[in-house]
């Protein structure tokens, strides 16, 4: 990647219409405004920035996902900071810091790959492609779609498999996750000495949800859980850690050792897989409808190159991947006029796309208008704090310095009370001890959202809370927890997993922004698209955010990246399946 980036020049060579010789003029390529994302290998893993372009040149970087070392975060810090007020891409040998190379490269990557997508301009986008045929063509690029790939390869190296993704990234959502996966019996659970079941996390599944789910494709998406965990690790994926999320009654949620973030680690897992495999990813190319034909079958897809030109692929299978619709605000508050105003935690490529599509040739949507907010956003930079954060015993107090909730109740009943609090804002508290057992919280130390203080008092004055009411309340918090009991929310004894007295103390202002639309595409739990009238659609199958009814009123945190894997892996299998059956 980083011959492509060195290669590049914002000037490049373009004819002049009004010259019949065919003389060349540079033509400056400038920044176009708006938010834009882009990913580079550091040492560690995959570094994600998001890109604000304001007039043309660059106004702020902001780090969403990184793994390096503590020591890595001053030349990270430095090269963010170089990048403010770019009108061009950066350079490794000029701008990179030396003793830092692979820290640097990734850095650097990730930020031009974002300023590449902002000039219109992209590795891939120099591609052009005319009609075609392929065995299995899967529309977007991130875990749902991924793992479908992946799994349909496995079942069949001689498929031809076509991944088509819009954005000029990979991973999608997936890239920002960072909680981890759900899965209940698994062999992980056993040898650390989890005591689980899956009636358990269906029943967990199902009341968190307000019993609005489709029993079948719960009790589906359990079943195959704990096989897509062994899966998973078969290809290389650390899932040795396993933590609580809100809703959960034990502990299920697989994640990497430490805790660090799932996205990130679970893309480059399946990224390195389809390398290795029959798979051809097209990233700046964007599906703009189906093909079918007159029995109803679809029969491929319609897609427009990055240079606005437009090719037909003809397939065996379609599996739509593309994720839900969180970034398409107007579609939002269409189906939810009371979050008109709410920020997103969407990347901009959610925008409800296949929706239009399906419909167009009869396919059916379910429980549109159920889409979650996530109680804990920060508050300024709209950026997730995930509920392992809570699961490994923070908590949540207002602007007054007191607890008003339990922390770890689902997702709809701990946003609205942060809602119901002043200014609709809430601090999340946690001490050293927290710190320590969750890596993800490195990261948000390194994108400098923790407020710090060697004292409570010092905290509390900080973030202007009344120092009194906070340290009576963490006193009162720290006494129930001791005591196994919250004789106040109602939080359960596993729930608290400590106290919060070791110095120094930290907190995060959070509010809630929309994270995940639980309605969807209509599918059985063959994940293929049905019809009104609850048919099938020959040769049409979706997994991920896309669908509908798996989650009901409410997803359960760690369910989200455990549907794209499950049901992502389930939708190749199937399609690999009935393709040979034909």
């Amino acid at each position: 990647m980083m011959a492509a980036i060195l290669a590049f020049n914002i000037l490049f060579m373009a004819s002049c219409s009004n010259d019949d010789k065919g003389k060349q003029e540079p033509v400056e390529q400038v920044l176009q405004d708006g938010t834009w994302t882009g990913s580079g290998e550091g040492r560690s893993g995959s570094i994600i920035v998001k890109v604000t372009v304001e007039n043309h040149q660059v106004k702020k970087v902001t780090v969403v996902s990184q793994s390096e070392s503590s020591f890595a975060q001053e030349t990270i810090n430095t090269l963010v900071a170089n990048a403010v007020g770019k009108t061009d891409v950066m350079s490794v040998e000029v701008d990179g810091i030396t003793g830092a190379t692979l820290t640097s490269t990734g850095v650097i990557d990730a930020i031009n790959m974002a300023l590449q997508v902002a000039m219109g301009k992209h590795a891939d986008g120099n591609k052009t492609y005319k009609d075609g045929t392929c065995d299995i063509a899967i529309i977007g690029a991130g875990g749902a779609g991924l793992s479908a790939a992946v799994a349909a390869a496995e079942s069949d190296s001689s498929l031809k498999i076509v991944v088509l993704e819009k954005q000029g990234i990979i991973g999608g959502n997936t890239n920002y996750s960072t909680g981890g996966i759900n899965a209940a019996e698994t062999d992980i659970q056993k040898e650390l000495g989890i005591e689980d079941s899956k009636q358990l996390f269906y029943d967990d599944i199902m009341r968190g949800g307000k019993y609005e789910n489709i029993p079948s494709l719960v009790r589906n998406f359990v079943e195959h859980a704990p096989g897509t965990i062994s899966w998973l690790t078969g290809l290389g994926a650390d899932l040795s850690d396993v933590g609580l999320m809100g809703g959960s009654s034990v502990k299920r949620t697989h994640r990497p050792k430490g805790g660090t973030a799932i996205g990130p680690h679970l893309m480059k897992v399946l990224r390195a897989a389809t390398s290795s495999k029959n798979i051809e990813i097209r990233t700046l190319n964007k599906v703009t409808g189906l093909l079918s034909n007159a029995s109803g079958s679809v029969t491929g897809v319609k897609v427009q190159n990055a240079d606005g030109s437009n090719y037909l692929l003809t397939a065996k299978a379609v599996i739509i991947a593309t994720g839900g619709f969180g970034a398409n605000l107007d579609m939002v508050t269409s189906l939810q006029p009371s979050l008109k105003g709410f920020a997103t935690l969407n990347h901009p490529g959610a925008t409800g796309d296949a929706f239009s599509w399906v419909t167009a040739i009869g396919g059916a949507t379910i429980q549109m208008a159920n889409i979650q907010i996530h109680p804990t956003a920060e508050a300024t930079n709209h950026i997730l704090i995930t509920e392992a954060v809570r699961g490994n015993g923070a908590i949540l107090v207002n602007r007054e310095g007191m607890r008003f909730c339990n922390e770890m109740g689902t997702r709809d009943v701990v946003s609205a009370a942060i809602l119901a609090q002043t200014d609709g804002k809430a601090f999340l508290i946690f001490d050293q001890g927290v710190r320590q057992s969750l890596a993800s919280i490195e990261t948000y130390a390194n994108q400098h959202l923790l407020n710090e203080g060697a004292t409570v008092t010092e905290l509390a004055n900080a973030v202007g809370i009344p120092a009194n009411a906070l340290t009576e309340t963490l006193n009162r918090y720290n006494a129930l927890q001791e005591a196994s009991v919250d004789e106040d929310f109602g939080r359960s004894a596993t729930e608290m997993t400590g106290s919060l007295q070791t110095a120094p103390y930290y907190a995060v202002c959070v509010t809630p922004a929309i994270h995940h639309t639980m309605g969807g595409l209509s599918v059985n739990t063959e994940t293929q698209v049905l019809r009104t009238d609850g048919t099938p659609i020959p040769g049409l199958y979706a997994a991920g955010e896309v669908t509908g009814g798996l989650h009901g009123a409410n997803r359960l945190g760690g369910n989200g990246v455990a549907d794209i894997v499950v049901n992502g892996r389930l939708a190749g299998m199937t399609a690999s399946k009935n393709i040979k059956d034909e």
